[in-house]
């Protein structure tokens, strides 16, 4: 039992909020690209991605897992890119901030779903039965280098989008 729920509901809530928070990242990644802000999905991508890294805190754990650090990074991006959105509305470096912060989030939800794919998929489990086999290590670093080149693009995009009086304050 996790708050009061069994630990299947709770990991269904959990794996729920976290493809939410990759599908709505996704179209927020996409907007990014074209240079448009996307304020409700925005909004639902970083609050449905909060709480993905708040309910991986729920689960029963006797030390320190990749999963808890991950969430404490992702929450530091989240927390960043929330600040650098709403406290700071994008102005100057913040923009640049937003974009990095909100997409090495997104990042480290594709990573998490990688791994749980890997763990979970049998044809994948078969390929990569510990983890530290190729397929798993190809397919982690061809992630990672989507979302580097990805990321340059959207800060580079979504930089030279901002508004002139923006811009000028940068």
């Amino acid at each position: 039992m996790v708050f009061g729920l069994s630990l299947h509901t709770y990991t269904s809530i959990h794996v729920i909020l976290s493809l939410i928070g990759i599908a709505s990242g996704m179209v927020v990644l996409a907007g990014l690209l074209a240079a448009k802000g996307r304020n409700t999905w925005t909004a639902i991508f970083l609050i449905s991605t909060a709480l993905t890294s708040v309910t991986g805190f729920g689960f029963p754990f006797t030390k320190v897992t990749p999963g808890i650090v991950v969430g404490v990074l992702s929450g530091i991006a989240l927390a960043l890119a929330a600040t650098a959105r709403y406290l700071r509305h994008l102005a100057g470096g913040w923009r640049t901030a937003y974009v990095i912060s909100a997409l090495v989030s997104l990042y480290f939800n594709v990573f998490v779903l990688v791994v749980q794919s890997f763990e979970k998929v049998p044809l994948l489990r078969a390929a990569a039965p510990t983890g530290k086999e190729a397929p798993f290590t190809i397919t982690q670093l061809v992630v990672l280098a989507a979302f580097i080149v990805l990321t340059i693009q959207a800060v580079k995009r979504f930089r030279a989008a901002a508004p002139a009086a923006v811009r000028m304050a940068a």
